[in-house]
């Protein structure tokens, strides 16, 4: 049996914001983003919220338009705003229960070529059981199972699943998985709460029951913890502490529910804990799951890491296992030849229609791990 996880960004849509050559091109937008979202979900819009959502609006090209170059202003009943004729935004709305409507990130198409290739590198690896970040919704994982994965490379999934989660930009976690080894229920987390009352996961902790073609029931994680792209480093790393402290619970749970075969896999957006960073410590440091690039039968390729360049600091991708799994890799490693490789020089061997950045299928690679069931 082939486990995977592959942050494939997107098959077909995109974040316009999320589409740009280089991270820092869309960072600020997706700061001012979740700034304005904080701002409007108010119960009262005083004088100083309201200048500043105000403010905030105009940075984001709504000054004379709802219609943005990267956001997009929704006012369906009552009025957020006014747009006096000498300029500027006036917020006539005094909370967020005097008016309905919402801001949202506009969309753009993916590079064909590399929704092409992002397909290429799942037919390639060829795992039994596909964890996948980032994509769109379940009806578009499902067409692009059928209109690219199997047109275009002959591979398909028989089951694919997907709970959208708690993120507006349409980045959720799913799972795909081949004949033989079918979904025999899903449970969510979206709702999972703090002790403040606020939602901890970004986007979900999914976990799928699959049934292994010899019985057993293997219980599936899928995650992808908050970033460290915008807000603060020291929200950030909490957030995912309080994520990674949440998975570990739920892993508790199925461990001592007497389930044995358990794997959480997923983009978690950060490196192993050290003497300096420790946001991962609940679950790769207090839990007895293993991570996959640890086993003697995985290949290391000389970079370390599983994102853009692939250096220690870019290791965020994770397939960890519990100790009944980990006990029967019989290989695991990277696949790369779908993510960019750089210029001087190359670091990595990659498809032959990657010329620019943009056909890449992904800046993550997909990491894979074969198990003897």
């Amino acid at each position: 049996m082939r486990i995977a996880s592959f942050n494939v960004e997107n098959m077909f849509e995109r974040a316009r914001a999320l589409n740009q050559e280089s991270w820092s091109e869309g960072r600020p937008i997706l700061e001012l983003f979740s700034k304005l979202n904080a701002l409007l979900s108010e119960p009262v819009y005083t004088d100083a919220i309201k200048q500043k959502i105000a403010a905030l609006l105009i940075d984001a090209g709504l000054e004379k338009k709802d219609d943005g170059e990267f956001v997009m202003l929704r006012q369906n009943h009552g009025k957020l705003l006014k747009r006096p004729q000498t300029g500027g935004i006036q917020i006539v709305a005094d909370g967020r229960e005097s008016w309905i409507g919402w801001i949202e990130l506009k969309k753009e198409a993916v590079n064909e070529r590399a929704t092409r290739n992002t397909a290429r590198v799942i037919a390639d690896v060829a795992a039994d059981i596909l964890g996948v970040i980032e994509a769109e919704n379940r009806v578009a994982l499902r067409h692009f199972n059928t209109a690219v994965l199997e047109a275009h490379w002959h591979f398909a999934y028989r089951h694919v699943m997907l709970i959208d989660g708690n993120d507006d930009r349409g980045i959720d976690v799913g799972v795909m998985t081949r004949p033989g080894f079918p979904i025999e229920m899903m449970r969510s987390h979206v709702d999972a709460t703090d002790e403040a009352g606020e939602r901890i996961f970004r986007r979900d902790c999914p976990e799928f029951a699959i049934r292994l073609p010899g019985g057993q029931r293997l219980w599936l994680l899928v995650n992808h913890f908050k970033s460290k792209g915008y807000g603060s480093q020291s929200s950030s790393n909490e957030t995912r502490r309080k994520e990674a402290a949440e998975v570990a619970a739920i892993y508790g749970r199925l461990r001592d529910a007497g389930e044995d075969l358990v794997a959480v896999v997923g983009d978690l957006n950060d490196t192993p804990p050290d003497e300096e960073r420790d946001p991962l410590t609940p679950l790769l440091s207090a839990t007895d799951l293993r991570d996959v690039s640890a086993h003697s039968n995985y290949v290391n390729d000389g970079h370390p890491g599983t994102y853009g360049g692939a250096t220690a600091s870019g290791k965020i991708d994770y397939i960890l296992l519990s100790p009944a799994l980990f006990a029967r890799v019989t290989g695991a490693g990277v696949w790369r030849k779908g993510a960019w490789p750089g210029v001087r020089p190359r670091k990595w061997e990659v498809y032959e229609d990657i010329e620019k950045p943009i056909h890449a299928a992904s800046d993550h690679a997909a990491i894979w791990a074969d198990i003897d069931i």
